[in-house]
């Protein structure tokens, strides 16, 4: 089956395994030569076993071909991405985007191409998160804009608190390691090139179909939400706006995907009904090319691509009657996108609109067919309703990892929400089409805005209903993988009969909790200092077993902590920072708490770690240590650093972190 029918399960496999593999190591030329050859060793030495009934060489050569090819491509793409000294330097490049503006500034993604340095003009790869300060001289700058501008490259770095969002990580995967401040004096040259390229000009007829909107008549939220369901514009958004979404599980309809990519498809085949017999090659073709062309407009999300190629190779094997396997076309799109950016598995948009996709793929059909309805509408809303709980089932691992959350009125929200999205779509679609017909247009557009508004006024009523998401609820990478697979084969047994003996989803769910288990046990067993990389306060965890202990100037402790507790199941006990000095004992270490430090402080407590916490920590001038603590840690919210740092070398601590620089704080107790 995995030969014939699937083949892409089989040869992908093996190249995810090389690319995460990447994490891990980072071999260089004579590995890569040494593996080729080795390699080209195993697959001669196949041949002598080519008469017999099976070859596992030639197999297991293949699999460990392209294990290294992964490991090789996402090797390439890291190395890809040139190393900048954090001095000022003179850069040329283009603009990426549109900038997007923030509340004191404008957001810019600048490709770089080259550097100025004595020896001339040097290549550079990846681009610049530029930060330009909000004033009246920035120039209006479009997608495909070259620049000229001065600037000192920062490292891009995460937080590092537990569990959190990796932020370096993803901004590398897209390209970007490097952030920047500048303002108009800056930017030493402007120019317009005479031609921009073809993903350029696609964000420009973006954000000339949003004018369209906007001179129709649709404005503030609304557009807003048009461009976002439309077009996957969504700069425009509210946080507010956002969170009702989200609460409400159809968080997925501001994100264009393959959900955006059917809608059109299916409304363009429709509207081709005319070309029938012979002319269908056309049809499909026109489909096809209407297609790509929201795909590119879009911006060439991976789960625009991944259903655009879907698609393509779905009609393509129709005309040439060839019947495509669905879940081989899904791999086959991954396949591509893997090849062109091995870093895209990472993505969460990638994962959650695969994850989805394949379970539709495998169960939907078994799961409608359990209930029948004669009636039209009936159907339509249990199709609904099966399509949602499905991709819920085949999303849920991955949405408690990634979010934290998980919404309780999904199925409900799903099937009026996104049947209302899937008009705003159709009706954002025509309005560009009709624009020239002022009064057709405007009737079209009077109509979208009153649908998007009643999409945005259900989506809150949905969000706010009694218990409409439950909260910091976590797991960890390898629970979310194996409950991944206990949801997969459960849903197998039950719903197609005989495809597998109870034996072996049973074993996956002993594996899903035997991990969990281990986490408790592992957890239990252990005690931690954390110090977390808050923003603007102070937030310290001791850890004891399952118990962690938080000490922070702002009650109820943030995200951080939430997230945290919330991922290892600990019950956390809360204490608020009030400028008093604390002192704590645990796992058999002293730990200082204290906004002030001074040598009678340091020898009657005798501290292994010295925490610095509040906005202005002081230390004394003459302070005198003898002792010698294991870390002295300045808290993130610190703005007198300068002050402290000329005591620090008195106390004689052996490590002296930042927090705000280095990353939250940890160290076993």
């Amino acid at each position: 089956m995995l030969n014939k029918e699937i083949p892409f399960l089989r040869i992908g496999i093996p190249l995810c395994l090389g690319i995460i593999s990447g994490l891990c190591i980072a071999p260089g030329s004579l590995f890569f030569i040494l593996s080729g050859t080795s390699i080209l060793l195993f697959f001669c030495v196949s041949l002598l076993f080519n008469r017999q009934l099976t070859n596992p060489v030639y197999g297991i050569s293949i699999m460990l071909a392209l294990f290294i090819c992964g490991l090789l491509l996402y090797t390439i793409e890291k190395t890809g991405i040139s190393v900048l000294e954090q001095k000022e330097t003179i850069f040329t490049g283009c603009m990426s985007d549109y900038p997007e503006e923030k509340e004191n500034s404008f957001r810019i993604i600048f490709k770089t191409g080259s550097r100025f340095t004595r020896e001339g003009y040097e290549k550079v790869n990846g681009s610049l998160l530029l930060y330009y300060r909000k004033s009246k001289d920035l120039p209006v700058l479009i997608p495909g804009d070259q620049l000229i501008i001065r600037c000192t490259p920062l490292e891009i770095k995460s937080r590092g608190n537990p569990y959190e969002f990796d932020y370096r990580f993803f901004m590398e995967n897209n390209g970007i390691r490097y952030y920047a401040f500048i303002d108009s004096g800056d930017i030493i040259r402007y120019s317009v090139p005479e031609h921009r390229k073809l993903i350029h000009r696609a964000l420009m007829i973006r954000e000339r179909i949003i004018d369209m909107f906007r001179e129709r008549g649709i404005k503030g939220e609304r557009l807003a939400l048009v461009a976002a369901i439309t077009l996957g514009q969504k700069n425009m958004l509210d946080p507010e706006q956002k969170q009702h979404f989200i609460k409400a599980g159809v968080m997925h309809i501001m994100a264009v995907s393959g959900l955006h990519a059917v809608i059109l498809s299916m409304f363009i085949f429709r509207m081709l009904f005319f070309l029938k017999g012979r002319f269908n090659i056309i049809r499909v073709i026109i489909t096809i090319i209407i297609l790509w062309i929201f795909a590119f407009i879009t911006g060439l999300t991976p789960s625009v691509l991944r259903a655009t190629l879907m698609y393509s190779f779905l009609q393509v094997g129709n005309i040439m009657k060839r019947p495509v396997n669905g879940i081989n076309s899904v791999l086959a799109s991954a396949f591509v996108l893997i090849l062109v950016r091995p870093s895209v598995i990472f993505d969460a948009g990638f994962q959650l609109s695969y994850a989805a996709v394949i379970y539709i793929l495998c169960f939907y059909r078994d799961f409608y067919l359990k209930i029948h309805f004669r009636h039209r509408i009936p159907d339509y809303i249990w199709q609904s309703a099966a399509i949602t709980i499905i991709a819920q089932a085949g999303t849920l691992p991955l949405t408690i990892m990634l979010f934290n959350r998980f919404p309780t009125w999904f199925i409900f929200s799903n099937i009026i929400i996104v049947t209302l999205s899937s008009l705003v779509v159709i009706f954002g679609a025509l309005i560009p089409l009709t624009f020239p017909v002022l009064f057709l247009s405007k009737f079209l557009a009077k109509v979208l805005d009153f649908m998007t508004g009643l999409t945005e006024r259900l989506t809150e009523i949905a969000s706010t209903l009694p218990v409409s998401t439950i909260e910091n609820i976590g797991i960890t990478g390898i629970e979310c993988i194996f409950l991944t697979l206990t949801i997969f084969l459960f849903t197998r047994f039950l719903l197609i009969k005989k495809s597998l003996p109870l034996q072996v989803p049973l074993a996956a769910l002993f594996l899903f909790v035997l991990s969990g288990t281990i986490k408790d046990i592992t957890t239990r067993k252990s005690s931690e200092l954390i110090v977390y990389n808050s923003i603007g306060s102070s937030a310290i965890g001791i850890r004891n077993g399952n118990i962690l202990n938080i000490y922070s100037d702002t009650l109820p402790a943030g995200q951080e902590v939430r997230r945290h507790s919330a991922t290892l199941n600990l019950k956390v006990r809360e204490n608020l920072l009030d400028g008093n000095t604390i002192q704590i004992k645990a796992g058999g270490k002293k730990i200082l708490i204290t906004s002030t430090l001074n040598t009678w402080l340091l020898k009657t407590a005798s501290p292994d770690f010295i925490v610095l916490t509040g906005k202005k920590p002081v230390i004394d001038r003459n302070i005198q240590s003898e002792v010698s603590p294991e870390a002295l840690i300045i808290s993130p919210e610190a703005i007198s650093i300068y002050q402290v740092n000329r005591a620090v070398s008195k106390i004689n601590a052996r490590k002296v972190y930042y927090v705000e620089k280095q990353g939250a704080f940890y160290s076993r107790l």
